[in-house]
């Protein structure tokens, strides 16, 4: 009864499930290449720059990752929102099955930048399905709700890798790093079986609409992912370096922007818009943020003195998990003062701020030589709580800016412009660990872009919400 009263509730909760399940996948590739640098083993055993190379591996996930963000809330907006999740699902779920299946640099690569190409189409359709199934004064608590998931994944994969691996090495050996791809690939696939059966349809879409969107998502990707490979082979042919690589792939980014506002002209207004513009531009540090330390957090707080593999895990995961707090409260603070001019603006900045203070807080702490498990672990708290909180505010900040019609192509640029901190952030991270010998440069690095984020926030203009038509068609 109260299923078919409030359907949105049902798709809280299982698009909830999808969030945990993705961001578990992808925050596994982190401590991963940690074990392999500390265990000399697999393609990182006898390389100069491990933690260089290490961080090119995180960043062309997040390629990968970017460039299907737009095609995936277009193909969305077309063939509907709940297909593409489902597509999204499956596809990570078969990938990163395979990538414990094969041995080799190029291979691991390839795997993985096909893992982002397939999770980067879950963001757009995940926002824009929210929007369409949740009452407006509910829209900014369900989006902060369901991306909370978010952070169980990404606490997940922090503190339960290491342990799958440690586990695993009694019949793995040097292998063991295998293990989560494994475990993660089945439990990816039988989650997106449960989102298949459980997951509500809000209008008439037929199997037709699944293989359209299948095909025209796979023909990106296709053709992306032979681009990546491609510049990847040459970079390292010509020894261009990690960052150079990261840098095309940048330059990249902004080609295909540009491509986009030339040839879709019925979605050329979400680039024209300089509030909208303005916030994808201040999600770039957001993202660089997110997975700065969502691959490097747990070598950082080794280093500093934060214990063993494992205890350095569970020191890391206390910022992950403050997520779970921090989405749907950032998402009902902004809801509250919705109807007033600038409301979730302000609130956006103010939230930018602190966590800007708390991130600049954490570098002096750490660099300070201090080690108190306790503090480092109370510090990382409050500052996840901020920065999960701003995700919540930003994301409906999209909604209310973006036209009905729109959003999917609003949010999917949004995803992929902050991508770039994304792409660049472990990378560029880990080459400055390698070339100053410590964490002390990329965490001061860090707390710089996101001051820069609150200044891009700030010049928004005045913002309001929109008084949106809500209607949810009847489960079929």
């Amino acid at each position: 009864m109260a299923t078919a009263a409030k359907p949105y509730y049902r798709v809280w909760g299982l698009l909830f499930v999808g969030w945990f399940i993705s961001y578990f996948d992808r925050t596994i590739t982190g401590p991963i290449v940690t074990w392999m640098i500390e265990n000399d083993v697999a393609f990182l055993a006898s390389v100069d720059n491990p933690y260089a190379l290490g961080g090119l591996l995180g960043s062309l996930f997040f390629v990968g990752y970017m460039l299907t963000q737009f095609p995936g809330g277009y193909f969305g907006d077309k063939f509907g929102y709940r297909n593409m999740i489902l597509i999204s699902v499956f596809w990570a779920g078969v990938t990163t099955l395979l990538t414990g299946l094969f041995n080799g640099l190029f291979l691991f690569i390839a795997l993985r930048v096909l893992t982002g190409l397939g999770e980067g189409i879950l963001y757009s359709n995940d926002r824009s399905f929210i929007a369409q199934v949740t009452p407006p004064k509910k829209m900014g608590l369900g989006m902060g709700i369901v991306i909370s998931g978010l952070s169980v994944g990404l606490t997940a994969g922090l503190l339960v890798t290491p342990y799958m691996i440690e586990m695993s090495r009694g019949f793995l050996g040097n292998d063991a790093w295998k293990a989560p791809f494994f475990i993660l690939g089945t439990l990816t696939i039988l989650i997106g079986f449960i989102l298949k059966k459980y997951l509500i349809k809000t209008e008439e879409r037929g199997p037709s609409d699944v293989k359209m969107a299948l095909l025209n998502i796979g023909r990106y990707s296709l053709f992306f992912l032979a681009i990546i490979l491609g510049v990847y082979y040459l970079a390292d042919f010509f020894s261009l370096g990690e960052v150079n690589i990261a840098i095309i792939f940048t330059l990249f980014a902004f080609v295909f922007i540009a491509y986009i506002y030339k040839t879709k002209k019925e979605v050329a207004p979400v680039l024209r818009n300089r509030n909208l513009i303005l916030l994808y531009l201040s999600a770039i540090p957001i993202l660089w943020h997110l997975w700065f330390y969502g691959f490097w957090s747990v070598s950082i707080v080794k280093e500093f003195g934060g214990g063993g593999f494992l205890a350095a895990a569970l020191i890391a995961s206390f910022n992950a998990v403050a997520g779970l707090i921090g989405f749907p409260l950032g998402g009902a603070i902004s809801d509250r003062v919705a109807h007033k001019e600038n409301g979730r603006k302000n609130v956006l900045v103010w939230l930018s701020v602190g966590l800007t203070i708390s991130v600049f807080v954490f570098a002096f702490y750490m660099v300070s030589g201090k080690n108190n498990p306790v503090i480092m672990s109370t510090i990382l708290f409050v500052s996840g709580l901020l920065f999960f909180a701003v995700q919540a505010v930003q994301h409906a900040m999209v909604t209310e800016l973006a036209t009905e019609k729109q959003r999917g192509s609003a949010f999917g640029m949004w995803n992929l412009i902050a991508e770039i901190g994304a792409l660049l952030s472990p990378v560029i991270s880990g080459v400055l660990r390698d070339s100053t010998g410590g964490w002390g440069a990329p965490l001061f690095l860090d707390a710089i872009l996101l001051g820069i984020s609150c200044l891009l926030i700030v010049f928004i203009g005045q913002t309001r919400s929109v008084s949106l038509k809500h209607s949810i068609q009847k489960p079929i």
